[in-house]
């Protein structure tokens, strides 16, 4: 028999399948593990999806409309869960929440680890887990109201981080896979007279994905640049994708016992890229874990770098048969837990692809979409998950409730008109969307730059903007009204200007 429960004033039915009672807590009640059921009454309400990596499609959408989703199963094998992917209804993961037509919002969100999914129809809000466990809260009031109290309780039981990486510069969206250790000490040198903090080095540097040494392009090695990033006065950033393998790289031929399998014994093929699908590692295999141990050793107490750029992560809660038997999402926070340990706590940890929950506590920042582009949007993809500045807009700004958690990364600004797509608005839109996310990176190398584009590049890594939230995607900077409401309209090629 349905439960009738009241929040914030308005009486909701709710079925449990868990046979604790609801607690009231600040903001909303936690309700049991098991299978939860919320009767709306909102009609066709907004339905806010939250992805489950950070490159999963992120918003609202109204539930009458069609799910927002990543069609291609290949892309969705990277970028999202395939196993909870579902056409015709709309799906969510860890959180989702309905806007009624008065504007408040239900929110209904997992506490814990076991996979939590989500999905809604014109009548029911429903929340489940893969392996169950994880209580959930439930909570009615005002958008900023009820992400605020679910922040809270998830800080409260997972962790959160207050440290900040400061001014970042990376490698990847100037170089690519093309960087070298020449390009490098030329940019250290011209870096050196800018604002930056942290100097990173992207994709490209190592031998194989799976073989963390350097490769033929970086005949010094990685500590002779970390001394010269030392020298200029910043700190030494790495790219790494520390929990997949390329089916060719050594570590995947030498120990075939590290890689995950399915049911059949087949390698769990994880995404693609590269070319190529790319493996999972099994994080339970002991083997793994001294061999994660030891990367992370090498590259922080060694070659001397303190932010580490985790990539492609959410292939460690890829659907597999492990060796301990333990749910996907343990065994991703496990691996995390003891890249944390090796690392040390004074290490910046960024996850990228990372999943939110079960990285609480343990990284400090959390890509929030999709890669960024020099170009709005491509006319040959309309895929929400793909790399393109508008998906990164978009995404990054339906998870900026997840900053008093971590560090919200909107991904890189851009200044150059050097092989760049993008107008002066909509260069605008992603340097004020960094301001506000309070995360500032950049992949300009100084020499392709103007005297004017460096003079405001410099201008805005140094200044301390004063940002206020006045609605969903309505701010005041420094007194200057932002409104991205028009980036959000499907189907538009460019910001109004």
């Amino acid at each position: 028999m349905p439960l009738l429960v009241d929040l914030a004033g308005r009486t909701f039915a709710v079925q449990l399948t868990g046979s604790e009672p609801p607690t009231a807590v600040p903001g909303g009640l936690i309700l049991p593990p098991g299978r939860v059921a919320v009767l709306h009454g909102l009609g066709d309400a907004l339905f806010y999806r939250h992805g489950q990596n950070s490159w999963s499609p992120c918003g609202w959408r109204r539930l009458s409309e069609e799910p927002l989703r990543i069609a291609s199963p290949q892309r969705r094998l990277t970028a999202d869960d395939t196993i909870w992917d579902d056409p015709s209804r709309h799906h969510s993961s860890a959180v989702a929440a309905l806007q009624g037509d008065d504007g408040q919002v239900l929110l209904l969100g997992s506490l814990g680890l076991g996979t939590p999914r989500l999905s809604a129809d014109a009548d029911t809000l429903a929340g489940w887990c893969e392996e169950d466990g994880a209580f959930w809260f439930v909570a009615y009031g005002t958008e900023e109201e009820v992400f605020a109290r679910y922040a809270e309780q998830l800080a409260a039981r997972l962790g959160s981080s207050d440290r900040r990486a400061g001014n970042v510069w990376c490698t990847w969206y100037a170089y690519y896979e093309g960087i070298t250790e020449d390009v490098l000490t030329k940019d250290i040198a011209e870096l050196a007279e800018l604002p930056f903090d942290v100097v990173q080095i992207d994709d490209g540097w190592q031998q194989a994905v799976g073989d963390w040494e350097p490769n033929a392009k970086f005949p010094s090695g990685l500590r002779v640049l970390t001394d010269r990033i030392a020298a200029a006065g910043m700190r030494s950033g790495l790219w790494i994708a520390p929990f997949i393998v390329l089916p060719t790289s050594a570590v995947a031929r030498e120990h075939p016992d590290f890689v995950l399998r399915d049911a059949d014994g087949a390698p769990v093929v994880a995404g693609n890229n590269w070319g190529t699908g790319y493996w999972a590692l099994d994080l339970t295999h002991p083997g793994v874990q001294e061999h994660l141990a030891a990367l992370i050793r090498r590259v922080v107490h060694e070659w001397g770098f303190s932010y580490l750029k985790l990539d492609f992560i959410n292939a460690g809660a890829a659907p597999g048969v492990r060796r301990t038997g333990v749910g996907r999402e343990q065994a991703y926070r496990e691996a995390l837990a003891l890249i944390r340990e090796a690392a040390g706590p004074d290490v910046y940890l960024l996850g990228s692809g990372g999943l939110l929950l079960p990285s609480l506590g343990l990284i400090d920042g959390l890509r929030s979409g999709p890669d960024v582009a020099p170009l709005w949007t491509n006319y040959a993809s309309d895929d929400p998950s793909d790399a393109m500045a508008s998906n990164a807009v978009v995404n990054t700004l339906h998870r900026l409730w997840h900053a008093p958690l971590l560090e919200v990364d909107p991904d890189v600004v851009y200044f150059r008109s050097r092989l760049n797509l993008l107008t002066e608005a909509q260069m605008a839109w992603l340097q004020d969307l960094s301001a506000i996310c309070g995360f500032k990176a950049v992949s300009d190398p100084p020499s392709w730059l103007s005297p004017g584009e460096l003079e405001r590049l410099t201008s805005y890594l140094v200044a301390q903007t004063a940002v206020v939230r006045e609605g969903r995607y309505r701010f005041t900077l420094d007194g200057r009204t932002v409104d991205f409401g028009a980036a959000l309209q499907r189907g538009q090629q460019y910001p109004i200007t």
